[in-house]
């Protein structure tokens, strides 16, 4: 297999605090995952299309936010080495190790912790000369990152859970067109470490991406090495156009492509539109 690789404008490097948006975005996601727990009636409900119950799910993502205020803070955490079946493994080990299922005591961590994350931003930017200094990376579970590429690998984890405890409970998610948005920089900065080897090998394809009123990425794969641009790629093979709540869902495997295409979320054209399914299983959900 060839390399993996990501253009360096499309890290969406930022120095000092958050970019316009994201910190808030952190917050009011927290606050309205610990509303939807508090109001949860039993936490031993299964999560569709999961192996974990609510308070499991909730565990996990309590975990989660404690870890990323801990590497916003500095503070090394292994977790993984990066692979699903490693960061499969370190949930279940770390799960395992916290006890607590009760909807309110987690849904306090889950809404701290993202708070604490926030706050440990804006220390360490004070600290480095206000946040004009170069930002040495974080060791993260996904590579290094700085703080504001992983202040978008928080809201994208929030938010991918978030919707799974609320399909749970059936009640609307937490998810729109601006929180999309800020989790591009880290989708577009972990597509290439993601990659499905099995699905590249061999492919050679040129794909132009579109979230409907917001981002446009490149995506060209060339003897299993991927690179993502920013921008639309010259002469793509396929151009998706894509809902940007689907983008995210389908993304994290949340919904099946097939049926988006069916509801007319997603649209295909190009001198080899055909390409256009085989889209989503080029990667692993982060």
């Amino acid at each position: 297999m060839g390399a993996a690789g990501v253009h360096p404008t499309a890290r969406q490097e930022t120095r000092g605090p958050l970019p316009e948006g994201l910190g808030q975005a952190i917050r009011e996601t927290g606050d309205d995952i610990a509303g939807l727990l508090r109001g949860a009636p039993d936490t031993a409900i299964p999560v569709p299309r999961s192996e974990w119950t609510l308070g499991e799910a909730a565990a996990h993502l309590a975990l989660a936010n404690e870890l990323m205020a801990d590497l916003a803070a500095g503070r090394r955490r292994p977790y993984g080495d990066g692979t699903p079946q490693s960061l499969a493994a370190a949930n279940e080990e770390s799960l395992a190790a916290f006890a607590e299922r009760r909807a309110e005591p987690l849904a306090a961590v889950i809404a701290d912790q993202a708070n604490a994350f926030l706050d440990n931003v804006a220390s360490a930017a004070t600290d480095q000369t206000g946040g004009t200094a170069d930002e040495p990376p974080l060791v993260t579970p996904l590579g290094p990152m700085n703080r504001a590429l992983l202040g978008s690998y928080l809201l994208t984890h929030m938010l991918g859970h978030g919707y799974d405890l609320a399909r749970a409970l059936n009640r609307p998610h937490m998810i729109d067109r601006n929180r999309v948005e800020l989790c591009m920089p880290f989708m577009l900065s972990v597509m290439p470490r993601v990659t499905n080897t099995a699905a590249t090998a061999g492919l050679t394809a040129r794909y132009a991406v579109r979230l409907k009123g917001g981002t446009a990425f490149g995506v060209a794969l060339a003897d299993g090495a991927v690179t993502v641009t920013p921008g639309p790629l010259e002469r793509p093979d396929c151009t998706i156009l894509i809902d940007p709540v689907t983008f995210l869902l389908v993304a994290l495997g949340r919904c099946n492509p097939w049926s988006a295409i069916a509801q007319g979320k997603i649209v295909t054209w190009g001198r080899k539109p055909w390409l256009a399914p085989r889209f989503p299983n080029l990667f692993t959900a982060p």
